[in-house]
């Protein structure tokens, strides 16, 4: 069997004629009559731009394919004796009392009030997924590139001298909080190059900063085709990556001819190494950033662990591993389909790397996970997998989901047009938002005012943190620390040669 879909993929809105599929992917009948909706049509149209999604703009990415192994072969063990982290009385060691607050970092400690983060986005409803963040007390991150977003933008001599809207993003999240959390700027090697982080711990008033080894959703950024040679020039002059070079005579009047290849805008790779992070975050130290996190893919276990190294020396509060399967960005669709790790083999892999760098004396940094994740189930598998280095688990789609739904919900509910699945919940925002007195409990009347979209993500992140602390109260233990490996059960020789740390 294949585990990887067939040349159709919502991505691009390609369908198959046929029911049956050929090992390729392809009908296993194709016909010249076929009208191509397949991948292969879309190509044999479209070229090279058929290698990334054409449904980007206000939509969410993800992998098509159906892994082999993921946290689904585990089922959560449980327990009927004693407590642990909770006085062994009925009345003490319930649900409610099932603490799940985690502190990350050192220097500049951190309090999550939920094992979870937000990982980094800056598209769709960023508004409702910064400031959700801060109503529940977890990190979010603004994604890679958000300079972009900035219609004011603007360079001196190649820097980034201008960049009112960074105001915005960090305001969505610091208006809203209580103490938990934090909102964190990311960088990628362009975002460094164009001095973001300069600029913002200097005049943004950012004290944490991420670090994105690799691009976009998963491992490069896509290329991104540029119409004009006028626009090619201006993007090559302000020091973008563009091919062919647009200066190049033959090329330009090979433009004026109608026969020249696509423009393509490409970000860089990083380059990156210890020697230049070391220094590099020494001198972002001295300029106010109290806190830094790098951000990882699913890229070979020794990138992984050289990573978490360069993380130990430079005292990075906390490092996300993106796994395969998850995604928001706009990577190669293949790409998305057929590379890297998932999040559960880069626990695997995670785990004796960690113990490794323990038994040398190092200092083990902070870990999340994320990628593809949506459920308590799925968080409470990972935390008790890689424990205890995985700190927290990232939830980037499905939170963004929530952003979107209750902000949809919220507008239908003002013109009248009760969705008829909300119709049983009541018919106004009072009713259909059941967390809406306990926002005001935290905040006050001004709850009433929340944007029905943050109060979507903060409910969304309590059903997370109520079904967390079910599962911990079934295994006995009524501190989130306490949990480990010895609560899952492996139902498949897979699950059971990771859980044994035999994969790797």
């Amino acid at each position: 069997m294949s585990y990887s879909p067939s040349l159709a993929s919502a991505f691009n809105d390609t369908s198959m004629r046929g029911k049956q599929m050929s090992p390729s992917g392809m009908c296993s009948f194709c016909t010249e009559e076929c009208l191509g909706t397949c991948e292969i049509g879309l190509s044999a149209m479209r070229g090279e731009m058929a290698v990334y999604p054409t449904n980007t703009g206000e939509n969410q990415v993800a992998s098509e394919k159906d892994m082999p192994i993921d946290y689904s072969h585990f089922n959560i063990n449980g327990r009927v004796f004693g407590a642990v982290g909770a006085a062994a009385k009925e009345e003490e060691a319930t649900i409610f009392n099932v603490k799940l607050e985690q502190t990350i970092g050192s220097e500049n400690p951190v309090k999550l009030a939920v094992p979870v983060v937000l990982p980094a986005l800056i598209k769709l409803n960023w508004e409702d997924y910064f400031a959700g963040a801060a109503m529940a007390g977890v990190n979010c991150v603004i994604g890679e590139s958000s300079p972009g977003k900035d219609p004011n933008l603007e360079y001196t001599d190649g820097k980034i001298s201008r960049f009112d809207k960074l105001t915005e993003f960090l305001d969505a999240f610091r208006r809203y909080d209580r103490g938990y959390g934090q909102i964190i700027l990311q960088c990628n090697t362009e975002d460094d190059a164009q001095g973001l982080p300069e600029y913002a711990l200097t005049k943004g008033d950012v004290t944490a900063l991420e670090f994105k080894f690799g691009q976009s959703a998963k491992g490069t950024q896509p290329a991104v085709r540029v119409k004009t040679l006028e626009e090619a020039l201006a993007k090559k002059k302000g020091g973008a990556v563009i091919y062919p070079d647009p200066t190049d005579p033959k090329i330009q009047e090979a433009w004026e001819r109608g026969a020249c290849p696509n423009f393509f805008y490409y970000s860089r790779l990083p380059m990156w190494d210890e020697a230049y992070l070391t220094e590099r975050m020494a001198g972002l130290r001295k300029m106010g950033m109290k806190n830094l996190y790098f951000k990882m893919a699913g890229y070979d276990p020794a990138d992984m662990e050289r990573v978490l190294r360069i993380a130990s020396v430079t005292k990075a509060d906390l490092v996300t591993f993106d796994g395969a399967g998850g995604g928001s960005g706009y990577s190669p669709c293949k790409m998305m389909n057929e590379w890297g790790y998932p999040a559960i083999l880069i626990e695997a892999a995670l785990v004796p790397i960690c113990k490794r760098m323990e038994a040398e004396g190092m200092k083990v940094p902070a870990i999340a996970v994320t990628g593809g994740f949506s459920t308590e189930d799925q968080v409470y598998k990972a935390l008790a997998l890689g424990a205890p280095y995985i700190k927290a688990v990232g939830l980037c789609r499905s939170s963004m989901a929530a952003a979107m739904a209750g902000k949809k919900i919220g507008r239908l509910l003002e013109e009248g047009k009760v969705p008829a699945h909300v119709k049983p919940y009541g018919t106004t925002k009072e009713e259909v938002f059941a967390d809406l007195p306990e926002l005001r409990w935290l905040y006050g009347s001004e709850a009433d005012n929340f944007s029905a979209g943050a109060v979507g993500v903060y409910s969304y992140l309590k059903r997370i943190a109520f079904g967390l602390q079910h599962f911990a109260a079934l295994n006995r233990k009524f501190d989130i620390k306490h949990i480990d490996s010895s609560d899952l059960i492996p139902l498949t020789p897979s699950a059971r040669d990771i859980l044994k740390g035999a994969w790797f």
